[in-house]
């Protein structure tokens, strides 16, 4: 008898998919707010509070000069601002505008509500399971990352 498609199922197997289907929610949800999804990115990483183009390059794996065109763009809409850091003339600090803590918060309220109902039709104990398991490969890679 053969195996059916959830039986053939492994974990690497299966969080790839979940990742396709999360990264297709998080394009559309960010074309429903007038943004790219790397723009979306930067306004979530940006609500924590601002950071330095340094920073913001290494988290996104790009030269600094790549950043610049992004927030050039991110700029010209309003939703972030590039200052100098004071002391160090070559360092720049972004933070964003009203503007954009408005639509970094609207874009997450959004994603999590479109996220959470991925989740609904699980029964609460399951859910909460899946909850600390999601927890607990988010903390192990924060506190070791692996090495690709």
């Amino acid at each position: 008898m053969s195996e059916t498609w959830a039986e053939q199922l492994d974990a690497g197997t299966g969080l790839i998919q979940l990742m396709t289907l999360v990264q297709g929610i998080y394009t559309t949800v960010s074309e429903r707010h007038e943004l790219t999804p790397v723009q979306a990115k930067l306004l979530c990483v940006l609500i924590g509070g601002p950071r330095g183009m340094a920073e913001l390059a290494q988290l996104f794996g790009v030269e600094k000069a790549a950043l610049t065109g992004l927030m050039d763009r991110i700029e010209k809409r309003g939703l972030a601002v590039r200052s100098a850091v004071p002391g160090d003339r070559r360092a720049v600090r972004v933070t964003l505008t009203e503007a954009g803590r408005q639509a970094a918060s609207a874009f997450h309220t959004d994603m999590g509500e479109a996220l959470g109902r991925l989740t609904d039709a699980i029964p609460s104990g399951d859910r909460e399971q899946f909850r600390s398991t999601v927890e607990g490969i988010i903390m192990r890679c924060r506190t070791s990352p692996s090495s690709d």
